[in-house]
């Protein structure tokens, strides 16, 4: 139990990580009145933490149901 939750944790951190780097690449000046400014950023953080949350729960979810794909065979 206490492996599986900081495996959870962990895979939360790296996705949050790669969906930052990802954002990284996206055009907030286009959509944002100053995208040099603290609100730009904290978007740019909570949009991360979004997407991030999201892919690890699909991971963690897919996980879960390959092994109790063993309970079919």
């Amino acid at each position: 139990m206490a492996v599986a939750g900081m495996i959870n944790i962990l895979l939360s951190l790296v996705c949050i990580g790669l969906s930052f780097w990802a954002l990284q690449a996206f055009r907030f000046d286009l959509f944002v009145a100053n995208p040099k400014g603290a609100r730009t950023k904290l978007l740019q953080i909570f949009l991360s933490i979004f997407i991030g949350h999201g892919v690890a729960s699909f991971f963690t979810d897919y996980f879960g149901w390959t092994q109790l794909l063993r309970q079919f065979f």
